[in-house]
């Protein structure tokens, strides 16, 4: 019969914790990075938005690297080294860890890329960024096929309803919805 003392499972709560932390930090960076481009606030507001987006993307990242390093410590997973940083090698669930793997270092490229957008250029900076939310659903795969509480309602209802948001911003966004403010013509 299995335990059900959470202390049993300290190291699996504390690397899901910082999972989910991780998600929800880089979820909210999804979504204020995809309201900029899409011009919802003014230029004075999105200057002002513009630090915590960063900050949030780097907090992000932490809780993630956070979470797999956690993970090396869980008597009952043993991933080891290799499996948690070389894609689908982990004995468990393979393809949802490999996924997550993945989309960490995707997200770990587009956010210290920021720090070197003016030797990459500030458009070609701009267009790889464009990808960032593919790796954010990456992540957010993991969370759903790695996760044993991914069915949970509150896990399953932030996941999907993140997804639906970074959808539909994404879609926006790719149609060049909404147009492009134009500016007021000065009075003559």
């Amino acid at each position: 019969m299995t335990s059900l003392n959470p202390f049993h499972y300290t190291w699996w709560l504390a690397s899901r914790s910082a999972g989910i932390v991780g998600f929800l930090a880089l979820g909210a960076v999804a979504v204020l990075g995809l309201l900029s481009a899409l011009k919802v606030f003014s230029p004075k507001t999105n200057a002002r938005l513009r630090p915590y987006h960063e900050r949030l993307a780097l907090t992000g990242l932490g809780a993630i690297a956070v979470h797999g390093t956690l993970l090396l410590a869980d008597p009952w997973l043993h991933p080891g080294v290799s499996g948690i940083l070389i894609p689908f090698t982990m004995g468990y669930r393979p393809l949802a860890t490999g996924l997550g793997i993945i989309a960490f270092y995707a997200l770990c490229a587009f956010g210290l890329s920021y720090y070197q957008r003016r030797r990459i250029g500030a458009r070609r900076w701009r267009s790889a960024h464009r990808f960032a939310s593919i790796a954010f659903v990456l992540g957010g795969l993991h969370a759903l096929l790695a996760g044993t509480d991914a069915r949970s309602p509150l896990l399953l209802g932030l996941i999907l309803g993140l997804f639906a948001l970074v959808g539909i911003l994404g879609a926006a966004r790719a149609l060049g919805v909404p147009a492009p403010r134009k500016r007021a013509a000065s009075a003559a």
